[in-house]
Order: C-alpha cells, then sequence, then structure tokens
C-alpha cells in the first residue's frame, strides 16, 4: 500500500510539473473545480509579489514554495512599478517571473486588476493618472475606463505576445480583473455607477480573449462569466454566486484550509506564501513597515519558516490524497454531535471524509463508520480512505527552526567595540529653500498634487515680519499652530527644529501646538511635510490629500492675539536638494569627511563604504540608533527606515491560544518596541568589498550604531512519535538515532511514545538529518 501510494504521488507531481509548461490546455470550469483539459483539478496557490523580492530570489522562493506543495503561484501586477510615467512602460520584470514560475512547473494566476490594494503605495495605481483631467477611480467614469481598458489589455497582449497563458502552452490559468470591489462601503459609496462599471470590467476583461478564466475577489454581483472569490480568513462558509462557478478563497491556514477542503472548496490561496520586502518608497497604507514578511511559510529572507511550511506541506499532501473524491461529488456533511462534523465525498469506489470539531473548548471523541476518533478542539481530522487519519490540523509533526540574526560591525577590519564614525562622511541638507525649481503660490497647497509623489518631502517655507511691539516676542507664551493632512511634519524656526509631529494607520492626521521663539524683524518659518506611503484602500481613496492645508496660525497665550499664515505668499520646493543632487549614489564630491562626525542632528546625509558579510546567510542592516529616514545600498533603496516608530504598549499577551476565529487583534507581541529594526539587504545587490551605504537622517541619529546581521537557523526542534518516526541526527556532523525502546527504554510500558529532539548548529558543525 505505501509502496501504490508512492507512485500515485510521483505520478501525480509529475503532471503537474509537466502540464503548464510542456502542453497546450483548455482552462474552464464547473460547479466543483477548475477543469484543466478536460480534469478537474484541486490546487493549492499561494501569493509571491514579484517586485518584493529580487529576481535572483524567485527561482528558490518558487521551488520551495513547490516543495511546500503548492500547485499555483499568484501575483498582483502593480501598474505604478511598471508605468511611473504615463505611456512609459517596463514589464520584462513581470515577464521573467512568470517564465520563472513556468520552469518550475508551477501555473500562474495573474492578477492584473489593475487595482491591486496589496498595502502598496497608492494601492498599484500611478499618480499620474490621478492628475488626468475629469478621472474618478474605480467607477463608471470613462477617463478611468480608458485608461484601465488601455493598461490591462497591454499586460494581456504581452502575456499573449510570450506565449504564456494555459491555451498557449504557457503557466496562467486565471487572471483576475479589479479586487475588493464589492467589499462593504466600497461599491456601494459609488452608488448606481458602481455596479455599471462592475459589469463593465467583466465585459472588457472577456473581451480581451486569453482563454482562460477571470476571475473577480469579493464580487457576489460578479457576472457570467466571471468567478467571484472568498478573500478572508475562514472562507468554508462561502458560496459562489452561481452554481455553476467552484468554490475558490483567497487566505488562510491549517485549520481553516481543511475547513474548505472539507465544504466543497477545490482551489484555496495563501495570501502570503511569501510576502518580502517593500523596497523603495513602494509602502502604501499609510504606514506599512518596510517588512512585509506576513509570518508567511516563507518569510521575508526567503527562509523555510518552521513548522509552519512543514505543517502546511503535509496539509497539502493530506488533501491531495482526497483529489479523486473532491473532485468528483459535492460533499454530504452529517452533525456528530455539538460543534462535531463529517464531510463525505462518496461516488463509487472513491471515498474520502473530514471529521471536524469546530468548538474551541474540548477535545472530543467521535464516532464515525464503526471507528472511534479523537479530535482535537479546533480541528479537522483527514480521511483519504474514510477510514484512516493521515492528518489532524492540530497535530504538528514538523520541524521548528528557530531564526537568529548574528551581528557584526559595517566594515570587517574595525573591532565590533569601536566606534566607526571615522569610516563616516556626510553632506547636511538645507532647511527650506535651496533649489532653482522652487515656486510661490497664495495659501497652502495640497501634497499630492503638487508634487505627484516625485518625493516624501514638500517644503512650504514663510518670511513674517514681527514688529518690537507685536506680543509674539515673548516666546514663552507664543505658539505656532500647524494642522496637517499627514503624514508627518517638521517644524523649522530660523532654521531650526522646533517640533515634529505624525499620524498613525487609524488617523494620519497631524495637529501641532509648537512652543517658538521669534525675533524682532525678519523670522523663516519653514515646514517639512512628509509622506509615508499614498493611501491604498477605501472608497473614493484617490481623494484622500496630504500634506499641510491648515490652518497655520501664531498664536499669543499672553495677549490672546492669534494671526493665521495660511493665505500669505508660501514658497513650495518638491523634495530635498539631497534628492536633486543624487546623493542616493554615494557619487557626489561634496562628501565631508572629518575627525568629528555629526550625530543626532536633523537633515543630515551619511555615507560609508563596507564589505558584505561572508556566507551567503540574508543579509539585514539593524538601524538601532536611528531615527526616520531612508538608505540606499549601492544606489538602491532598500526603504524607508523608521526605528524610532513604536508599537501601541496594549493588546499584547504572554500566551495565545490557536483555538478559535482569528481576528488582527488576536496573538499580538512586542508590543510597545520598534514596529522594525532590521531592514533586509538583497544578497544580489552586495558586492564582496567596495559597497556604498547611504542614508537620509531626517530627525536625528548615531549612524555609528548601526550594524549588520545575518539571518541564520540556529536550533531545530522537532516532534516525533511511534506513529511518525523519524529518527534525527543530534551533536554531530551526521549520526543516526533509532527511534525504539531499545534506544530511550520504556518509561510508560504499552503507551505510545513521543519524542522531542533539539539540534544546535555551531559553526564548527554544520550538521545533517538523516530522516
Amino acid at each position: 500500500m505505501r509502496g501504490g501510494t508512492a507512485v500515485f504521488v510521483l505520478l501525480l507531481w509529475w503532471m503537474l510539473s509537466a502540464a503548464p509548461t510542456s502542453y497546450c490546455a483548455n482552462v474552464t470550469y464547473d460547479h466543483r473545480a477548475l477543469v484543466i483539459d478536460g480534469q478537474r483539478r484541486v490546487l493549492i496557490s499561494g501569493s509571491i509579489h514579484y517586485p518584493r523580492s529580487t529576481p535572483e530570489m524567485w527561482p528558490d522562493l518558487v521551488q520551495k514554495s513547490k516543495d511546500g506543495g503548492l500547485d499555483v503561484i499568484e501575483t498582483y501586477v502593480f501598474w505604478n512599478l511598471h508605468e511611473p510615467v504615463r505611456s512609459q512602460a517596463s514589464l520584462k520584470d513581470l515577464v521573467k517571473f512568470v517564465k520563472t514560475v513556468a520552469d518550475a512547473g508551477l501555473y500562474v494566476h495573474l492578477r492584473i486588476g489593475p487595482y491591486a490594494c496589496a498595502e502598496w503605495n497608492y494601492g498599484g495605481f500611478p499618480v499620474w493618472l490621478h492628475l488626468v483631467p475629469g478621472i474618478v477611480f474605480r467607477t463608471d467614469n470613462e477617463p478611468f475606463k480608458a485608461e484601465m481598458k488601455r493598461f490591462t489589455a497591454k499586460i494581456v497582449d504581452l502575456m499573449k505576445g510570450e506565449k504564456l497563458y494555459a491555451s498557449q502552452g504557457g503557466p496562467i490559468i486565471l487572471s483576475q480583473i479589479e479586487n475588493e470591489y464589492g467589499n462593504p462601503g466600497i461599491e456601494s459609496a459609488y452608488g448606481p455607477a458602481g455596479k455599471s462599471y462592475v459589469n463593465w470590467a467583466a465585459n472588457m476583461a472577456v473581451s480581451l480573449d486569453t482563454g482562460v478564466p477571470w476571475v473577480m475577489c469579493q464580487q457576489a454581483d460578479a457576472p457570467d462569466p466571471i468567478i467571484n472569490t472568498c478573500n478572508g480568513f475562514y472562507c468554508d462558509q462561502f458560496k459562489p454566486n452561481s452554481n455553476q462557478k467552484p468554490k475558490i478563497p483567497v487566505e488562510d491556514l491549517a485549520f481553516s484550509v481543511a475547513r474548505f477542503f472539507q465544504l466543497g472548496g477545490t482551489l484555496q490561496n495563501y495570501y502570503m506564501y511569501h510576502g518580502g520586502t517593500n523596497f523603495g518608497r513602494t509602502t502604501g497604507g499609510p504606514f506599512i513597515s518596510t517588512s512585509y514578511d506576513y509570518d508567511a511559510p516563507l518569510d521575508e529572507y526567503g527562509l523555510i519558516r518552521q513548522p509552519k511550511w512543514g505543517h502546511l506541506k503535509d496539509v497539502h499532501k493530506a488533501v491531495k490524497l482526497c483529489e479523486a473524491a473532491l473532485v468528483a461529488t459535492d460533499p454530504t456533511v452529517t452533525s456528530l454531535g455539538p460543534n462535531l462534523e463529517a464531510a463525505v465525498y462518496k461516488t463509487g469506489s472513491k471515498c474520502a471524509a473530514f471529521l471536524a470539531n469546530v468548538g474551541t473548548q474540548s477535545d472530543a471523541t467521535v464516532k464515525f463508520n464503526g471507528n472511534s476518533y479523537r479530535l482535537p478542539a479546533w480541528s479537522v481530522s483527514i480521511l483519504p480512505d474514510c477510514k484512516n487519519v493521515v492528518l489532524n490540523t492540530a497535530k504538528i509533526n514538523s520541524a521548528t527552526m528557530v531564526p537568529s540574526f548574528i551581528h557584526q560591525s559595517l566594515n570587517s577590519n574595525v573591532d565590533s567595540s569601536e566606534a566607526i564614525g571615522s569610516d563616516w562622511s556626510w553632506i547636511n541638507e538645507p532647511v527650506g529653500i535651496s533649489l532653482d525649481s522652487a515656486f510661490v503660490k497664495l495659501g497652502l497647497l495640497e501634497q499630492i498634487n503638487t508634487t505627484a509623489d516625485k518625493s516624501d518631502y514638500l517644503w512650504y517655507s514663510l518670511s513674517t515680519n514681527i514688529k518690537g511691539d507685536e506680543p509674539f516676542l515673548d516666546g514663552s507664551q507664543t505658539v505656532l499652530h500647524v494642522e496637517s493632512l499627514g503624514h508627518a511634519l517638521h517644524v523649522f524656526i530660523n532654521g531650526k527644529l522646533a517640533g515634529s509631529g505624525k499620524g498613525n494607520g487609524g488617523n494620519a492626521k497631524v495637529a501641532l501646538e509648537i512652543p517658538i521663539s521669534l525675533s524682532a524683524g525678519k523670522n523663516t518659518i519653514d515646514l517639512l511635510s512628509l509622506t509615508v506611503g499614498l493611501q491604498n484602500y477605501g472608497a473614493f481613496y484617490d481623494k484622500t490629500g496630504v500634506g499641510i492645508t491648515g490652518p497655520v496660525k501664531l498664536k499669543s497665550a499672553k495677549s490672546g492675539t492669534t494671526v493665521d499664515l495660511s493665505s500669505q505668499q508660501w514658497t513650495y520646493q518638491v523634495g530635498l536638494q539631497g534628492e536633486a543632487l543624487g546623493l542616493s549614489s554615494g557619487s557626489s564630491s561634496q562628501w565631508v569627511s572629518q575627525s568629528t562626525l555629526p550625530k543626532n542632528q536633523p537633515l543630515t546625509w551619511y555615507k560609508t563604504k563596507f564589505d558584505a558579510p561572508a556566507g551567503n546567510d540574508p543579509v539585514a542592516i539593524d538601524f538601532t540608533g536611528m531615527g526616520k529616514g531612508e538608505a540606499w545600498v549601492n544606489g538602491q533603496s532598500i526603504g524607508r527606515y523608521w526605528p524610532v516608530y513604536v508599537a501601541s504598549n496594549s493588546g499584547c499577551t504572554d500566551s495565545c491560544n490557536y483555538r478559535g476565529s482569528y481576528s488582527s487583534s488576536k496573538c499580538l507581541k512586542n508590543c510597545g518596541k520598534p514596529s522594525q529594526t532590521l531592514y533586509h539587504v538583497p544578497r544580489s545587490w552586495l558586492q564582496s568589498s567596495g559597497n556604498t551605504l547611504v542614508l537620509f537622517e531626517e530627525i536625528g541619529g548615531d549612524p555609528t550604531k548601526i550594524s549588520f546581521a545575518t539571518r541564520k537557523i540556529v536550533s531545530l526542534c522537532s516532534h516525533v512519535s511511534e506513529s511518525h518516526p523519524s529518527p534525527a541526527c543530534v551533536g554531530s556532523k551526521s549520526c543516526r538515532v533509532g527511534v525504539s525502546i531499545n534506544t530511550f527504554g520504556d518509561p510508560c510500558k504499552g503507551v505510545t511514545k513521543s519524542l522531542a529532539v533539539e539540534a544546535s548548529c555551531t559553526k564548527r558543525h554544520a550538521q545533517r538529518l538523516n530522516l
């Protein structure tokens, strides 16, 4: 029987490997599943967003996904990445990614959108789209529909030209149009125009004749033949809007995955399977971290996250053993008691069963087909032959790997205990207006319309004369009041930083009351407004403004006098002088190198040279000691850093019980700690020596405190039992340990034993586990 099962599994994986790349495929669907070349399929999918990793990482990420049991890789297409300037598109990375997936023998679900959301800057839309006259996003608006159709057709034509659709022998078996438009408060906000837009988008997509089905995520009113899909932690109760469409969700893990297949699902996707990194200025939100790790089976650096990866792989294997029965018929669901149920797929000689305990408190023993089965609370047991349990979702038998970051100084020739300031050079960013491109306008301008998101930064500068008899000369009682739509701002009075403020993910707006000191005569007020990723979600989110829209007022608490400065003549500068000079490349001749390095000083550019850490382990920079800014390695932006942005102190618990419905507030950790201190530097961006690191520090920090960290697996723990024997090597380069009474004794006679194994890896000994 074991040999027969092994042959079946190997044959199945060979079919999956060969089909997408070797044969033209006819992809359709019925009420049970996607149908590929006449065969219904159970498919496991996972999201990997190609710009959140590097092309050098893609083959390894895709192979690890395949090894974990995935059949399909799903990705968005990011419009603003490919067409940052209107009619100037570059799509080669997208093509390369799809071909990389095809080379591994996996299918592709291409979510063209072109609205993505995805916590990506502006939801994936280019900001120039916002500036098209008369445009309104995502509704029955002719300027928007014309641009959306143009870009969608460009993507489809490119995929066709490269023969990447399944009907051409390529890997793409699904495409998506729009995204989450049917969520509460989105489509309804647009009124009747929203409904007509949905119908238009569906008809437009189908007219492009891809040869594969189209889907709409979270769109209950998706018109035929568009498949509507579920996006949520628990999609087991989801029903398509037609009995002719299959059941396909977008995200969740072990219990919910098993429940989904238990109750009729045949294609599910993990959002994310690899989250990756928001390099550059790609984060949306606003206030989304540079890391997009997502606690995914493959971590931000591309390493396998255990036990999650291994446990889900076991779930996938178990589900695939049920495939013939799952696609053959609908389930018959019966109650086995309170919160207990059985779902049976039986037709002819095929039979598979799922036994579920959806209670959150108590384990239970149930009777099914004359046999007794123990069901832990909040778990599903999978029986591919309706008799033998091959997996219970609450019982984890995969290894647990414990990763750690190993720190070292930036320069290999500098002792880790030494300050490395002598290796740094710097340039001061001028406060206020410094570029010829500056311009003057009456009143306060909204930032997105002014900068077109060319930079995070916009200077608002005003000179005001204070007479000797005015009340504002009493510095102890003079206040500058500033209101901003977000996301953060710094206030400089006569060239000196007077105060700062920031919004947050729940409310991006900023309101400041800053005590200031003014002098008789001319005074300069310089306000630096900045963004940290543009809004990416919500009805009419493109109308969400940022920047200082006022009021800006001088207040004298002593006299009660208030002067509104909002409507005066302000001078504006888009971006920084350092950006205009290209300081991020590190090649300017203006860098200053002296024995005394300015530290904890706002608006400072820093540069140093460094050697790459030895080996091939993933690399991060620890920005502890810095404030807020952006960093570049060899001219490539690793993203915004903000280690002093601290998470809320409330909501965390010492323990986490997996039982019960998950929510975003469940199992929180790291309360009161920096949201992120370690920032990924892809190995492919590094040379062995002579690398350049450039920082722009906004609020002040000490660059001598930053260090490199390499991510290593330092410990491995595994739980094995007599029903899942797994001999392991412990304490040496290679060994074999038999799991038997002869080796470990028999302390509990007549009871099935379990064994916990831990392997600790050192630099001297690379260990191999012989299974």
